[in-house]
């Protein structure tokens, strides 16, 4: 996973336990764009994935088995 997508989805995060809190305190009324917000930081993050399948592993140098004779 890149730097971005950590971000992402951090942020969506963040923004889903902002609009609990708002919910909680102010009502849902006031944390509705917030919690838009968080969906659609989701979605960009779910669209990032499919458009950066995953990527290839890297080779990695394995010592070699010695057949027995």
């Amino acid at each position: 996973m890149k730097l971005a997508d950590v971000l992402i989805l951090s942020l969506s995060l963040a923004f889903i336990i902002i609009g609990i809190h708002l919910s909680l305190t102010i009502g849902v009324e006031a944390s509705y764009p917030v919690f838009m917000f968080a969906v659609a930081l989701l979605f960009w993050f779910q669209y990032r994935r499919i458009q950066n399948p995953k990527e290839p592993e890297k080779p990695t140098s394995k010592p070699k088995k010695r057949k027995k004779h």
